[in-house]
């Protein structure tokens, strides 16, 4: 991690989300915005639409988004790094989110308010609700073989196990704190963090692309720390409710994938093997459930 004088706290914001065919829901997002901060913002729009989405320039009508297209849909992760590729170098702050997102009044200065007190944080999440006021689980423990193990196995069935609340970290959502990783849908991350670790890893094309990113800040020592007095409303699942049984399978190649990148070398080969003849059965299960 690059020295703390050498960091610039700059209150420039950089806001990227990526749509995919997201059109009728990221009105709400850019309405949210103006009122979540105070500061001067740059807002870019990924459209990941093979061949474009022709409604989304309608939806941005009236906002000062930009919209950058990758017809070629990099997937989520690569989606962000090619909107964060068009920043201003003098942008201090990247602001990820997803479109079906709506953010609360000053929730946005609230983030960039913790992070310019503490020049170790390298990512900052709010506490992300749904429709109902329930609480999204979105700053959760770096998965370990055992708690991954666990959760995989009881999370859907027993969902109080001691696997999944550990993972979860459900004993705390109303205390700041730190964690392992914070949740995609609404991140606040430090450019000079971001360019360090050089973004999210376009490997995942959907899911544990977060997990990843939280896990290399943690590594370069960055501290990924969540932030309660800062609230957000998720519908969550807009762009992938229509596909469900391909976003199963992208889960699972992206968890195959995470394992592979945390317990690398030969020394591990047979647990890898283990966890992805695991991971392929509880795809088929939960496909079959559909």
């Amino acid at each position: 991690m690059g020295s703390v004088s050498s960091l610039n706290p700059a209150t420039r914001i950089g806001i990227v989300t990526v749509s995919f065919r997201s059109s009728d829901a990221i009105r709400k997002l850019m309405t949210s915005i103006p009122g979540s901060t105070s500061h001067p913002v740059d807002i870019v729009v990924v459209d990941n639409v093979p061949g474009g989405d022709d409604e989304l320039a309608e939806a941005l009508m009236g906002s000062a988004a930009r919209i950058v297209p990758r017809p070629d849909n990099p997937g989520y992760g690569g989606g962000i790094n090619a909107g964060v590729a068009t920043l201003d170098p003098d942008i201090g702050w990247i602001f990820v989110v997803n479109p079906d997102l709506t953010l609360d009044s000053g929730s946005l200065d609230e983030l960039v308010r913790v992070g310019n007190g503490d020049l170790t944080i390298g990512a900052l999440g709010p506490r992300i609700r749904d429709h109902n006021g329930t609480v999204y689980p979105s700053a959760r423990a770096i998965p370990s073989l055992r708690l991954g193990v666990g959760h995989a196995l009881l999370g859907d069935l027993a969902p109080a196990n001691p696997w999944t609340r550990r993972y979860h970290q459900f004993a705390d959502y109303v205390t700041e704190r730190d964690a392992g990783w914070l949740s995609g849908a609404c991140i606040l991350v430090r450019r000079t963090a971001f360019d360090e670790v050089r973004g999210f890893d376009d490997g995942f094309f959907m899911y544990f692309e977060d997990v990843d990113l939280g896990f290399r800040l943690g590594l370069s020592g960055w501290r990924n720390v969540f932030v309660p007095s800062a609230t957000v409303e998720h519908e969550g699942g807009h762009s992938t409710r229509q596909h469900s049984a391909s976003m199963i399978a992208a889960h699972h190649v992206s968890a195959r994938r995470w394992i592979s990148k945390r317990y690398p070398g030969i020394a591990w080969w047979p647990v890898r093997f283990l966890v992805a003849v695991g991971l392929r059965f509880r795809e088929s299960a939960k496909t079959r459930r559909r």
